[in-house]
């Protein structure tokens, strides 16, 4: 079905920012950079995945078990997304609230043109209707321009705020209300900023965006005008071959120039019971969610609040695995997973149905994912969070963050904790 070849570039790191601005030309474009992060789960340094041959896309209804149907017969590699609201799908949910964006919400395609990066070789596998191009698009990759040299936009973007400071405030103590009246423990409560009649160049942006976060799943996507450029740091779901592993992010704090400042803060939050107590509520959750489709006493808990230091951020991370039974489907185990816990809350449905009358805006793409899955159904998927949307035919620029809370929160806290994450995008966008 596909043809491989393997490449051995002079330097791996101008290949890929060639490769990436090749790529341009195709309405379908999915790059996974890991920014050569070497963590213990990764497969690939880089993956790009160019052109559609097939595609689903789909609002929620049914859209699993479409994505499964699709999946089952194409059964090659697949590469999309899954937004926030395909809750829709497996819960009684809705989602009301303002979509300036309208990505729809499901889309996965079966390129014809696939780059997996690893150490300094590239494997290309091409789908056999075009791999006679192989060596033309190489010869063509090589000798690209270099992105940075070109499509600069120097337009001034004015950010807006889809809910303001005071009624941030009124609306986390509105969820405060309901964590003391115990009908939830936790809520991941998200507010949008926000750009209409503006024009970004995606890939410079997302190149910006990346620069200055080296998150270990920046991606970059496109499907025709739509485009999301992300910096995220967190994990939500990978199979490899019998083994699940999901790893929630839950606590966050700024970085710090001055080396001791900055140990010190590393420090401060890995024994911050407020962030200990917030990440382990998730973690929970995803034990929960995991047993669904485990074997008996297989889920565990590998790494229990552990700091990692990304450039703009320290953030505590969880890694949780399973092992799964043999006659589950890989759409079965992310269909009882999502959305993932980190960015709803505990319980689950309770909290997504509490988030939705609270926010102002549909979360679309923002806490969803996106991935792939290879011919043999293994999977890994990201968490979009800390990342640019942009639709381009609306001219419309969004980007949304938000922070975990519990009834130890300080409104005042969880509002500069919004701030700090959405530091990389605001600059990003403003300079």
């Amino acid at each position: 079905m596909r043809t491989s070849k393997y490449y051995q570039p002079k330097s791996i790191e101008d290949f890929k920012k060639k490769l990436l601005f090749w790529a341009q030309q195709f309405d379908d474009v999915v790059w996974l950079d890991s920014n050569n992060d070497n963590q213990k789960y990764s497969s690939y340094d880089a993956v790009l995945a160019v052109d559609a041959f097939t595609s689903i896309k789909t609002d929620y209804i049914n859209a699993f078990d479409k994505l499964n149907e699709y999946q089952s017969i194409t059964q090659d590699w697949l590469f999309g997304y899954l937004t926030y609201d395909l809750k829709n799908d497996i819960e009684v949910l809705k989602s009301n609230n303002y979509d300036g964006l309208q990505f729809p919400d499901l889309y996965f395609f079966q390129p014809k043109r696939l780059f997996l990066i690893k150490d300094s070789n590239v494997e290309i596998q091409y789908l056999r209707s075009v791999d006679d191009e192989i060596s033309y698009d190489l010869e063509y990759i090589s000798s690209a321009v270099n992105s940075s040299a070109v499509n600069k936009s120097h337009n001034p973007i004015k950010i807006k705020l889809r809910i303001h400071k005071d009624e941030y405030f009124n609306k986390v103590e509105e969820m405060l209300a309901h964590i003391h009246r115990g009908d939830i423990y936790e809520a991941n409560f998200c507010q949008e900023y926000y750009a209409e009649e503006t024009e970004i160049q995606p890939l410079e942006t997302f190149n910006k965006l990346n620069r200055i976060s080296r998150p270990p799943f920046a991606t970059f996507l496109k499907n025709d005008d739509k485009y999301l450029l992300s910096a995220t740091p967190e994990r939500y779901l990978k199979k490899e071959d019998g083994k699940v592993i999901s790893q929630p992010i839950k606590g966050t704090a700024k970085r710090s120039k001055d080396m001791v400042q900055d140990r010190q803060l590393a420090k401060a939050l890995s024994l911050d019971k407020k962030e200990r107590s917030e990440n382990i509520m998730i973690v929970d959750l995803v034990r929960n969610d995991l047993s669904h489709t485990a074997t008996k006493g297989s889920v565990k808990v590998e790494e229990l609040c552990k700091v990692y230091s990304f450039l703009q951020v320290h953030q505590m991370i969880s890694t949780v695995v399973s092992i799964v039974k043999e006659d589950v489907s890989p759409i079965k185990i992310l269909r009882t997973t999502f959305p993932m816990g980190s960015m709803t809350g505990a319980p689950k449905i309770s909290a997504m149905q509490i988030i939705e009358d609270l926010e102002e805006t549909k979360r679309g793409l923002y806490s969803g994912s996106v991935g792939y899955f290879k011919p043999d159904g293994n999977f890994d998927f990201n968490v979009i969070i800390r990342s640019i949307l942009y639709n381009q035919t609306q001219k419309y620029v969004s980007y949304s963050v938000g922070s975990a809370i519990t009834a130890k929160s300080n409104p005042l806290k969880e509002y500069e904790e919004c701030l700090i994450k959405a530091k990389a995008m605001r600059e990003v966008l403003e300079n």
